[in-house]
């Protein structure tokens, strides 16, 4: 099927038990036994299973071209329960400019149970290998990353891990399963925080990971059932729902985004502009050959912190607001928001500047955001 088709199509598209063309929400925390073991369609207890989770773990499988598939209460507790596959000693190579949340869960939470981390450029991909060690267990990208934008070359991460028989993660958060699609290049696990692009709308909060490794999708089920982290049955079905529109609304924020882009780059107030789809951004050729598509987070740099503060007050259409990939347009500051636990000299190595403006562009018209941004910027 082609994506848009297998959006709605993907999964388990009718109730098995009665036919419901939309999944039911199974708003149930246990399940009547037949005989002592003897389990109907396997559901015992709603933290090992059910039935609305079971649709949209399925559906994500799909989407990712994979064969297992996880829902969880958010992204983070997807992202951590991956790392949780990793012992203490292991050792992970991480993209440095990864998203704030995932920075602060592993060098305030994950470094204290012995598992080490380095932070590295994984743009530069013929560099990884000499940050390989003997206790390296893991391969973490981002790519886009969050909130430069910096492409990471997926095949090659895949093959570097495969090498040295690592576990290789890529994020795909920004991408969704409708642009990119990570296991295709033989990654081991991708994940996404579902509350952005997948959900669609501003009103959950989930992770969900896929894989085609059934030893790693044992683990993880594992560790899911054993730390307790599911999704439940009611954001479940709101992924669901937003799922089938997913094609529309990435069509739809890409249309918006080239447009934003284009004037950004021509508007004298803005000093540097980070998107893929820019010829001259960094790994412009290898995003192209990894992806049908772009992300709607556009990062800018103005001046300086202020500057930035009064764009965002100009503004009338960009929400101010934590998270991206809804329908509404939101605006942010990475070093006052979604990257504020990062050091601010990490940040600043990293390019992350106090004027550096992050926008998740939505669905509006496009003619009402590039207008809006411009006299935002302009006064």
């Amino acid at each position: 099927m082609n994506k848009k088709t297998q959006l709605i199509h993907g999964g388990k598209t009718t109730d098995p038990y009665t036919g419901a063309v939309t999944t039911p929400i199974y708003q149930t925390s246990t399940y009547e036994q037949d005989a002592i073991g003897d389990l109907r369609q396997g559901y015992e207890y709603s933290r090992s299973g059910n039935p609305t989770r079971t649709a949209l773990e399925g559906l994500i499988a799909d989407l990712e071209h994979g064969q297992h598939g996880f829902a969880f209460g958010s992204g983070m507790a997807a992202i951590s329960a991956v790392i949780m596959l990793l012992d203490e000693g292991d050792h992970l190579l991480i993209n440095s400019d990864v998203y704030g949340g995932t920075y602060r869960a592993l060098t305030k939470v994950f470094t204290r149970y012995g598992i080490k981390v380095d932070f590295i450029d994984t743009t530069q991909i013929d560099s990884v290998e000499s940050y390989i060690k003997p206790e390296t267990k893991m391969l973490y990208i981002e790519t886009p990353s969050n909130p430069l934008l910096r492409v990471t070359d997926i095949k090659k991460t895949a093959e570097i891990a495969k090498k040295h028989n690592l576990i290789s993660v890529v994020d795909n958060t920004f991408m969704t399963p409708y642009f990119q699609n990570p296991l295709t290049f033989d990654i081991d696990i991708v994940l996404h925080s579902a509350t952005k692009y997948i959900g669609g709308h501003s009103d959950v909060v989930a992770g969900l990971v896929a894989t085609n490794n059934a030893d790693l999708a044992e683990r993880i089920g594992f560790i899911q059932n054993s730390t307790g982290g599911v999704l439940g049955p009611q954001d479940s079905y709101l992924l669901i729902r937003g799922i089938k529109t997913l094609g529309l609304r990435m069509d739809q924020v890409q249309r918006n985004t080239l447009a934003i882009v284009e004037m950004l780059q021509s508007h004298e107030a803005v000093q540097a502009v980070f998107h893929p789809s820019i010829e001259s951004h960094l790994n412009h050729d290898i995003h192209q050959s990894q992806a049908s598509g772009h992300t709607g987070v556009v990062a800018f740099e103005v001046a300086d912190i202020e500057t930035a503060k009064k764009v965002i007050k100009e503004s009338k259409l960009f929400t101010l607001a934590e998270s991206l990939g809804a329908v509404e347009s939101l605006v942010s500051v990475p070093a006052l928001m979604t990257h504020a636990s990062i050091p601010k000299d990490v940040r600043e190595k990293e390019g992350i500047a106090d004027g550096l403006i992050r926008l998740s562009v939505g669905i509006e018209d496009t003619e009402d955001l590039v207008a809006d941004l411009k006299q935002a910027l302009e006064k």
